[in-house]
């Protein structure tokens, strides 16, 4: 099987269940309440159950190297896309101050969770999914202070209170513990199916395992909540600009980052994923919620994520090898 038709066979699992989740809001099987519940569930529960049984004993991340630049490889891919969209706004036609934030706040929240994890599960293992939730919270701490603050402004001391959520401290908690073990006994201990501690990995495995699922059917549902919003504000120029820089540029440049950043296999396993992944659906949340430009971050975000589509079983495969996988 050559590399497109094993990204292809990644991808469509994953829009499959997203496009399941588009299907349930629109027939209102999910209700705003439960939508917001699951949502508190996932990333309380079962995102930390993930991050627990992807990260303890992970011998990627008994690599120091990879436990400092996977985060600070986060943080800077967050920054870089903010950059970009601050300084590319004009060549959208966007015009005011308030769109044009929206604008690079968009083009720098990229979509780095719910469809690379089971990206990086299918086409490169365990390692580097463990390796993926580190470089994530690099991006989640840029979020919440830069992002924020391109987006409305304020505090970096407000947007850190929020970064401060349950992943994170697990992410945490679970790495200290591999250093405080060590690589043995870490080791051991996520991979015993009999002694004491097997059935804590085997609830936390179960409950992990529903974080991807339910995470791509509430994207699949925000899609389908935002879509009468979306075609009532369609500008072509927004969204075509969106699409080349976001799917584009700041692709090339992510690819530059896998190239020569001085990692290991995993992280440039993580950065050629995020290469390829559209705007995230987070920042129409941001904008609704501080009063930023909803209209223009809708054209973005959906604009992206429908090209992704075609754009993502193309984009990884063209690029394995040439920034040293196989």
């Amino acid at each position: 099987m050559n590399q497109f038709q094993t990204v292809l066979q990644a991808v469509l699992p994953v829009f499959s269940v997203a496009a399941i989740g588009f299907v349930i809001r629109r027939r209102n099987l999910i209700s705003d309440e439960t939508e917001r519940n699951l949502l508190d569930v996932l990333i309380n529960v079962f995102v930390p159950c993930l991050i627990f049984v992807s990260v303890l004993g992970n011998e990627a991340l008994l690599n120091v190297r990879n436990v400092a630049l996977a985060p600070l490889c986060g943080f800077c891919a967050i920054a870089l896309g903010l950059a970009v969209g601050r300084a590319t706004a004009g060549i959208a036609g966007i015009e005011s101050q308030r769109s044009r934030r929206a604008f690079a706040t968009c083009m720098g929240i990229f979509n780095w969770g719910y469809v690379p994890l089971p990206l990086a599960a299918s086409l490169f293992g365990q390692k580097t999914v463990g390796v993926l939730f580190v470089f994530i919270t690099g991006a989640e701490m840029a979020v919440w202070t830069l992002g924020l603050m391109t987006l409305r402004g304020g505090s970096i001391k407000d947007g850190l209170r929020k970064a401060l959520n349950a992943p994170f401290f697990t992410i945490v908690v679970t790495l200290s513990l591999n250093f405080l073990l060590g690589a043995d006994r870490a080791h051991s201990i996520a991979n015993d199916e009999t002694g004491g501690f097997a059935f804590v990995m085997k609830t936390a495995g179960m409950l992990g395992q529903c974080a991807i699922p339910i995470g791509l059917i509430l994207v699949g549902a925000s899609l389908a909540d935002k879509l009468s919003e979306f075609r009532s504000a369609i500008s072509p120029r927004i969204m075509g600009s969106a699409v080349a820089l976001r799917l584009g540029l700041m692709g090339f440049l992510f690819v530059l980052l896998a190239r020569f950043v001085p990692g290991s296999d995993e992280l440039t396993q993580v950065l050629l994923i995020q290469s390829a992944m559209p705007s995230a659906m987070f920042p129409i949340i941001l904008a609704k919620r501080y009063d930023g430009d909803v209209v223009c971050a809708l054209q973005v975000v959906i604009a992206t994520t429908l090209v992704s589509l075609v754009t993502i079983p193309l984009w990884i495969p063209f690029w394995m090898s040439r920034v040293g996988l196989q």
